[in-house]
């Protein structure tokens, strides 16, 4: 058996997430924006580049075995700044979206559907991407001896239901976080920390408001 950790999980998946939530938000009514359309998407993609390169550097030392702590810091406090300027950007959308059903000035009964479908799935994507983030030091640190547990994963409670070595990728975070959109709590996997049990509250609340509020009062216009 290696002496040495495995290589930390693939980026990918992860920046395919980030890419898709910015689609997302040019997708969306110019009514549920703040400003044009184009804007926030735009802010975005400035963050996103140079946290891709970044990242990818820091992966890079890390297979290395060549750890570099004055990179790690600020591009982990770069990547949880973009998390949430995604998350309050989706939260501004649901705002204006409960307001404009309220005033009744919002986009039509199919654009209602359209927006909250919107906001769900990129509620989802974020905060996928929040638990990867945080969970046991982030993704180039996920199964180094010392890292705090956020999440209690079956394989991780019952290691023999997982091959030797299992450590959970952002696939398993983005089912953390469509169960807990879809269900307003966990399922299989349970929260343990004070940060999670935070976060997953925030999603729940946030779903069961565009769910509930906005997606059943859009049906019932349609009707």
């Amino acid at each position: 058996m290696s002496r040495f950790p495995p290589a930390p999980e693939s980026l990918w998946p992860a920046r395919l997430a980030l890419v898709s939530v910015i689609g997302l938000n040019l997708s969306l009514n110019e009514a549920l924006t703040a400003g044009p359309t184009w804007l926030l998407p735009a802010l975005e993609t400035v963050l996103l580049l140079p946290l891709s390169v970044l990242r990818s550097r820091e992966r890079h030392h890390v297979i290395h075995r060549r750890q570099r702590p004055e990179l790690a810091q600020p591009v982990r406090l770069l990547a949880l700044g973009l998390i949430a300027v995604l998350y309050l950007t989706n939260l501004v959308s649901l705002g204006l979206l409960i307001t404009g059903l309220l005033n009744g000035s919002g986009p039509a009964a199919a654009g209602l559907l359209a927006g909250a479908l919107n906001i769900w799935v990129t509620n989802v994507l974020v905060f996928s991407l929040w638990y990867w983030e945080l969970d046991q030091g982030g993704p180039l640190r996920r199964g180094q001896p010392g890292t705090m547990l956020d999440f209690a994963f079956p394989q991780t409670t019952l290691p023999q239901l997982a091959p030797s070595g299992w450590r959970p990728e952002y696939l398993d975070y983005l089912f953390v976080a469509f169960t807990n959109a879809a269900a307003f709590s966990p399922t299989d996997t349970l929260p343990l920390s004070r940060r999670v049990k935070g976060l997953m509250t925030v999603q729940a609340a946030t779903s069961m408001l565009t769910v509930v509020l906005v997606a059943s009062r859009a049906v019932n216009i349609l009707k």
